[in-house]
């Protein structure tokens, strides 16, 4: 194969607040998962950089659960559809799909012999299923709640017994097979949460947005106690699981603290206390072998230390919504990609670009306050400062090795498209309406009162020639001198208006894309002749990336697919097919002449060995 793909940095749990997130583990306990949008993402706890995305579900999913076998996982979506699909092949194939009720499918459990499923959520005339893996024939009724039900659980062991809670403040525990009603536990005053069995199948615990957990006897349902006395948290508790022997748990609150438990004292033996902001609420948490897992409103996966509660072993962190823009950088001996996504809505305006190590996935978030808005393009210049631009109507310069939003912000007159760096310390931002050069971190030039509306630039690497495509598909050049634009000859044109430019490495060739699929590539030493048209996307190209090679030109789009062209023969390519699947590649660019980097909107981050 001319592609491997070589690593995934996954997305992280796509999280919303006062929900809580099911975060789950597989039964030999070296792999656990979780959802975003319409993926599951598997992940090797030991290695997480080690990961595989299910992409299958038409709409997004809201839980995953192994099968106590570890043979199938069962996945439930927002439709109220549940897909039970194979681990042990890459294609992941689909054995089974159900329907139990139409509505969001919130939680799902297995019986211990992987025969039997519940699954809970928001119907419209029920919110509760229990049927055979194998054929959807039910196996009872889960009847009793009045609302919405957030959680279930099974009794891993014989006589089985299924608890589940509801936004009605209630828990209903049922005996069986077939399951049915037995009685209403009334111990909570607000919504519960969460219900986790023991593995042991001795107890059973429940935990909700009152701040209380109580411990239930596992096979009669008797309350044996309540843990932490009057109160367990001081904030709504949205998640807990039991340690492998049943003698302790963790549990996750929005008072932004995990607590861990000995369940025979009822007493809290440490306190793992995060920041004090609001993305640092808890919403979920894994005890896996020996690990234990939080997850924060943020998305950030917490990897907690039995033995240091000040500060988490390591921590997952990374986009939980869809990446805009990607570059890549060399520095302190390792190659370096940053990303940026969209706002997201349900925080501050801090907007996330993570620095990802391109060997181990290691990943640093810039602190302090950000952009305002989605980031549309960066780069990285000269001065080893990350350039990027924003719909926030800024171009902000921030140095890489410090790690925080403390670098200079240029106000635009208006929203700025692209950016693009030189080699001679320039920068060009090509805004709406307008062209804006900029030096030293300040604006040097402008041009406005256009007669055409610029889309996109490139600046020539040494900085003398700067290229903006327009919506009409022409390409007007651009002579950089004194810190001033003045244009030049010839006028270029393409089939359709640009969606990308740019100039090779060495400066010696210009390339670009259009609304039309085709991408043009000009021969500056040769006044800008073309030197070929390239054709195979079957939808609108919107990015692409220079080789170092300066011989091959990577472009994505939005059928999905990659193309690696050779220059210099128009029927050479190399073709990626879905390379993310779910949504178009929505920036790409090379880490070395054999390995490229892709990003979409699946807000994950993959990269390829091209072999050519």
């Amino acid at each position: 194969m001319p592609y491997e793909l070589k690593h995934v940095f996954a997305s992280l749990p796509q999280m919303e607040r006062g929900q809580s997130k099911v975060i789950s583990g597989d039964p030999k306990g070296n792999n656990f998962l979780y959802t975003n949008g319409k993926c599951v993402i598997i992940r090797n706890i030991d290695d997480p950089v080690i990961a595989d995305i299910y992409t299958e579900h038409a709409h997004p999913v809201q839980v995953a659960k192994y099968a106590p076998s570890g043979f199938y996982i069962a996945s439930g979506d927002t439709s109220g559809k549940v897909r039970i699909w194979d681990t042990t092949q890459k294609e992941h194939l689909l054995k089974y799909e159900y329907q139990p009720f139409s509505g969001k499918i919130m939680d799902i459990a297995w019986t211990e012999d992987s025969k039997r499923i519940a699954v809970v959520g928001e119907g419209r005339e029920k919110f509760a299923a229990v049927f055979l893996w194998d054929s959807g024939s039910s196996v009872g009724e889960l009847t009793g709640h009045s609302k919405l039900i957030n959680s279930v659980d099974v009794r891993q062991k014989r006589p089985y017994r299924i608890v589940t809670g509801s936004d009605d403040t209630t828990a209903e525990f049922f005996e069986g097979p077939p399951f049915k009603f037995k009685f209403t536990l009334k111990d909570h005053t607000q919504f519960v949460n969460s219900v986790r069995f023991s593995p042991d199948g001795a107890h059973f615990a429940t935990a909700g947005a009152d701040g209380q957990i109580f411990l239930y006897d596992g096979q009669k349902g008797e309350l044996v106690r309540s843990l932490g006395g009057d109160k367990a948290h001081n904030g709504g508790i949205y998640a807990i699981s039991w340690s492998p022997d049943s003698s302790q748990l963790i549990s996750a609150s929005g008072d932004r603290t995990v607590k861990l438990w000995d369940v025979d004292s009822g007493s809290a033996l440490t306190t793992f206390s995060f920041g004090s902001e609001v993305a640092d609420q808890q919403l979920g948490c894994l005890w896996q072998k020996n690990h234990l897992l939080s997850v924060s409103l943020s998305g950030n996966i917490n990897y907690l230390d039995k033995n240091n509660s000040n500060r988490p072993i390591r921590v997952l962190k990374g986009h939980t919504k869809s990446i805009q823009c990607l570059t890549v950088h060399k520095g302190d001996g390792h190659s370096y990609i940053y990303s940026g996504n969209a706002l997201t809505r349900m925080l501050s305006l801090t907007l996330c670009a993570p620095r990802w190590d391109s060997e181990n996935g290691e990943t640093e978030c810039f602190s302090g306050k950000g952009h305002t808005n989605s980031v549309c393009r960066m780069a990285v210049n000269q001065n080893n400062e990350l350039v990027t631009c924003s719909m926030d109507d800024t171009v902000r310069f921030t140095e890489t090795s410090s790690k925080d939003y403390s670098g200079d912000v240029v106000k635009m007159d208006s929203q700025p498209k692209s950016v693009s760096v030189s080699s001679e310390g320039v920068s060009l931002a090509v805004c709406i309406n307008r062209i804006v050069l900029l030096k030293d971190k300040k604006k040097v030039f402008t041009l406005d009162n256009l007669d055409f509306e610029p889309e996109v630039g490139a600046l020539q690497p040494k900085g003398t020639t700067a290229a903006v495509g327009d919506a009409e598909g022409k390409i007007h050049l651009y002579s950089v001198c004194g810190g001033t634009l003045s244009s030049t000859e010839p006028l270029l044109e393409v089939a359709a208006k640009l969606t990308d430019l740019s100039f090779s490495p060495d400066g010696a060739f210009l390339a670009a894309l259009d609304e039309h699929k085709v991408l043009t590539v000009f021969s500056v030493t040769d006044n800008y002749a073309v030197k070929g048209n390239f054709y195979g996307h079957h939808a609108k190209p919107v990015t692409m990336s220079w080789n170092p090679d300066c011989e091959h030109i990577a472009t994505g789009g939005m059928d999905m697919n990659v193309y690696v062209w050779d220059i210099n023969d128009e029927d050479k390519r190399i073709k990626l097919p879905d390379t993310h699947r779910l949504h178009h590649v929505s920036s790409l660019a090379w880490l070395d002449a054999h390995t490229l980097v892709t990003t979409s909107h699946d807000a994950s981050v993959k990269q390829w060995t091209i072999t050519y």
